[in-house]
């Protein structure tokens, strides 16, 4: 069996969950079930980021110890993902003692590697990005992602020599075309590794949030080298067992946004190669899920909870909307209108609507049986179709494109309806053809349609009168035209997307 192995950033834990980590999280579970769909074995990451400078600081703020509050805010992203319905096969604490281990392997790997030296440094320094910038960089004194004052910060750390690995990085990405999605993104990436790369702080000396250097108790390990490594140590690394770890590294995909980019696609391969261990497969870059033109931060004051959203609408058509309104990649702008636009267009209009009417029929025409597809009905092709091009989306990291492919097949099924108008005619068996492949089409929509909306696919196959997981159904069977069987109790049901008001 093919193994797949995903995983989205780590989230910090000095504020509540908002809707960019949602995104994230909801890109990743889509992949996640469709690559299930294909029969994978799949081991999806997630989890919170909960040392350094950032959470320290808040922490003081609400005049608890930083155990303490990492210990309140973490489960609230647990009981988000749940909420939100997504399937994660692990959430990773950077806390724990599984991933203390691992930090401690890996960093003990790269200094006897010789890669990790003792050196003072001065420069300046975001503590909301959790690292330092150069003077072009921050013009003016002024984080170029924050908007913020940084801090000129002079200190003796361990530095990891990442200057030592410009010529194999450029080489690595030379052999590996097509690791970094979209492909504008790679661009950047050796962009920054061609500018000429600075050796990083690996260490801090004055914060004591952190976990110590198993070469020198006397230092931290600076946030990035400790939270980076969680995904090895979440498989195991450093452990007495590390199975997990030879089973699933190399990841396929690290889902990241692109504001650390530069982290994950230039410091993370440097330190894993210095420490032996192979690069990542690939990374999908996504763009920010914009309020108003601003990316979502506690310091803008525009986060928007995706409960509230999820209390409006549902989770299916929450999910759908922000896998759907942008293409993945992109900058996105959320809008509660966009919202109830898509939900009363693409949700109420075309796949409720659609289902309603299928069930409608088959009521009145068919005694509530359904019927048997035509193996040569027109809608037998676009629904390959349909199939091939969200596979292949799916495997781009491309959700809205792998959505618009099956909501091709939603309204051309609602198109052959239009043209037949079977509730016009007597029942039988033009009728039944017509409702048969009708039938089929929305059997096929449902496998495409549940990464995105699991449990309103899991409702439409019920209600065509299909039994067992669309979980345990596999693309390369179930996906072809012409599995559906006559004399299926069909079931009407209330309707799955009232229309909405904004």
């Amino acid at each position: 069996m093919n193994r797949y192995y995903l995983t989205t950033p780590i989230y910090y834990v000095n504020a509540r969950p908002h809707l960019g980590h949602a995104y994230t999280t909801i890109v990743g579970d889509a992949v996640a079930r469709w690559h299930r769909l294909l029969g994978h074995d799949v081991h999806f990451l997630t989890g919170t980021d909960e040392h350094g400078l950032k959470i320290q600081q808040a922490a003081d703020a609400a005049g608890v110890a930083p155990q303490k509050f990492a210990d309140d805010i973490a489960p609230l992203f647990e009981q988000a993902w749940q909420r939100l319905n997504i399937s994660y096969t692990d959430f990773i604490r950077t806390t724990e003692q599984r991933h203390r281990a691992g930090v401690s392997k890996l960093l003990q790997a790269c200094f006897d590697a010789g890669d990790i030296e003792l050196d003072s440094y001065s420069g300046l320094y975001c503590v909301a990005c959790e690292a330092y910038y150069t003077e072009e960089e921050a013009q003016n004194n002024i984080c170029p992602i924050h908007k913020k004052p940084v801090d000129r910060v002079e200190e003796e750390n361990y530095f990891f020599r990442l200057s030592r690995f410009e010529d194999r990085l450029l080489q690595w990405y030379a052999d590996h075309a097509g690791a970094v999605v979209p492909e504008h993104r790679v661009n950047e990436v050796i962009g920054f590794i061609k500018q000429g790369l600075n050796d990083f702080s690996v260490s801090r000396k004055t914060l004591k949030w952190g976990i110590p250097l198993p070469f020198d108790k006397t230092h931290v390990a600076y946030v990035w080298f400790d939270a980076l490594a969680n995904y090895i140590t979440a498989l195991g690394y450093g452990s007495d067992d590390e199975s997990l770890f030879q089973k699933y590294w190399p990841v396929n995909h690290h889902l990241i946004g692109k504001d650390i980019l530069r982290f994950h696609c230039i410091y993370w391969p440097a330190m894993l190669m210095s420490a032996g261990i192979e690069p990542p497969k690939g990374w999908a870059v996504g763009g920010w899920l914009l309020v108003g033109g601003e990316k979502m931060s506690k310091t803008s004051g525009n986060v928007v909870d995706p409960l509230d959203l999820v209390d409006d609408v549902g989770v299916d058509a929450f999910r759908y909307y922000v896998l759907a309104n942008t293409n993945y990649g992109n900058d996105g702008d959320f809008t509660f209108e966009g919202l109830i636009a898509r939900y009363n267009s693409d949700l109420a209009n075309n796949l409720g609507n659609l289902t309603s009417r299928i069930a409608t029929v088959v009521e009145k025409k068919c005694n509530g049986l359904g019927t048997a597809p035509q193996h040569d009905s027109a809608l037998a092709s676009i629904a390959q179709q349909a199939v091939v091009a969200a596979g292949d989306h799916w495997e781009n990291m491309q959700p809205s494109k792998a959505l618009d492919a099956t909501w091709s097949l939603i309204r051309a099924t609602n198109a052959h309806l239009e043209n037949h108008e079977p509730w016009k005619a007597e029942p039988g068996q033009t009728v039944d053809a017509v409702m048969g492949d009708a039938l089929e089409a929305l059997r096929i929509i449902a496998i495409l349609a549940y990464p995105a909306m699991p449990d309103t696919a899991q409702e439409i196959w019920r209600r065509i009168g299909l039994t067992g997981e669309i979980l345990d159904q596999r693309i390369s069977t179930s996906g072809q035209w012409g599995g559906y069987v006559a004399g299926n109790a069909v079931l009407k049901g209330e309707s799955l997307f009232p229309r909405r008001k904004v």
